[in-house]
């Protein structure tokens, strides 16, 4: 499973106060920018006034004998993570979140997970880091797994406030933070559909497929199917680009899904997967590409359909790219997080994954992206004009020395 990891606030945003487990919770959702949904959440505390540092999700392994394991891998990488920026945690609150089973009722998904809970526990303990608070929220209602005994939470747990009142809103509203829903929703959005439509995109990758990757594997015809799908991508942003989207939602994703033909889709998936091209598409970064790109780009990912689901780690990755690269970190976590488990492997999103993870700045890759088109375009230009000093000599004409060498052979 993918790790999300969240590197430490800066110092200049909004101080906060909270003062008891139910104010933790509440606050839950504002430390990661959505609902976490089947998963298990860190938050690394510095200082006397345990002050918030880095946070680190994991989705909840569903085989509980992995429970130990992933309880000690993630207790070393928060701990391990916050070193590295110079400032080990001196003490940890663990967050439970897990998904209930059908029927199954908040109190019994909290009881489900106590173990794992003690595993967190006692992992935190054996690296000298203690685990100052354990919450379990599910349901709507939260649990402490670190009553000092019986009658410190209701048996059918707290209730988790949503008036959006409590004061981490507050801060959170005065600083800019969005809740962008739970988890499970916002990779929804990144996931291709089932039934009628799916059947079709089906047989237009087959049909891409079989025509492309034969050139594509050829040397020789490569850079054309390069320049062809670049060439897509241009004319699907230019629509884009002329139908912005009235919302945010699977409203918009609907009409971005509709300026995208099933041809045309399959064509650029199958270009994507070269990775020169996919290079070369991360260059439409910066306005006024930025939110077209990232809307085709995940419009893009949701083509790719059963058994191409693993086609999408390169649009995915894109699209983490342009969300990290705008400055939302959260979008871009959950894209790279999703190409991640499609394909483990994928070199591009484990390098961008772990960019903005360690809180890295995306501009240095940013330069290193517009001096490659520089280069790309001056060297096409270069070629365009001919060698030196054979500008002005009409096509037919050669140089004297090009005549005396043609004479000597």
């Amino acid at each position: 499973m993918t790790q999300h990891i969240e590197p430490p606030r800066p110092s200049d945003d909004p101080k906060v106060t909270l003062r008891s487990p139910a104010e933790l919770a509440d606050a839950l959702p504002f430390l990661m920018g959505f609902y976490p949904s089947h998963s298990i959440v860190l938050v690394a505390l510095h200082g006397e006034h345990s002050r918030f540092g880095g946070r680190l999700r994991l989705g909840i392994p569903d085989d509980p004998a992995e429970w130990p394991e992933a309880a000690a891998q993630l207790a070393d990488c928060l701990i391990r993570g916050s070193e590295q920026r110079g400032d080990r945690p001196d003490s940890i609150v663990v967050f439970l979140c897990p998904e209930r089973a059908e029927g199954e009722s908040p109190a019994r998904a909290m009881e489900r997970v106590r173990p794992l809970a003690q595993a967190l526990r006692t992992a935190c303990g054996a690296l000298d880091v203690p685990v100052v608070e354990a919450l379990c929220v599910t349901g709507g209602r939260w649990w402490s797994y670190c009553c000092p005994g019986t009658g410190c939470c209701p048996p059918e747990g707290a209730e988790v406030s949503d008036s959006g009142d409590s004061v981490m809103a507050a801060a959170a509203a005065y600083a800019g933070i969005q809740v962008r829903g739970s988890l499970r929703e916002m990779e929804a959005r990144l996931a291709p559909p089932t039934g009628p439509g799916a059947t079709a995109q089906v047989r237009a990758l087959d049909t891409a497929a079989a025509e492309l990757v034969p050139r594509m594997l050829d040397g020789a015809d490569c850079e054309s199917v390069r320049r062809t799908t670049l060439t897509l991508v241009e004319e699907a942003l230019r629509r884009f680009r002329a139908a912005p989207p009235d919302d945010d939602g699977a409203g918009a994703d609907r009409i971005d899904d509709a300026l995208l033909g099933d041809e045309e889709a399959a064509s650029i998936v199958l270009g994507l997967q070269d990775r020169i091209t996919r290079d070369r598409a991360a260059e439409w970064m910066e306005p006024p590409h930025t939110e077209p790109a990232l809307r085709l780009w995940r419009a893009l990912a949701r083509r790719c359909v059963k058994p191409y689901e693993d086609h999408a780690a390169a649009p995915l990755t894109l699209a983490g790219w342009i969300a990290w690269s705008s400055g939302d970190e959260t979008a871009a976590r959950v894209a790279f997080g999703r190409a991640l488990d499609l394909d483990p492997d994928y070199t591009f999103a484990r390098l961008l994954h772990a960019a903005v993870n360690n809180g890295l700045d995306p501009e240095p890759l940013r330069h290193c992206l517009r001096q490659e088109r520089r280069q790309r375009v001056a060297k096409a230009v270069t070629a365009r004009r001919g060698p030196a000093g054979s500008a002005g000599r009409g096509p037919g004409r050669r140089s004297p020395g090009a005549r005396r060498a043609r004479t000597r052979r």
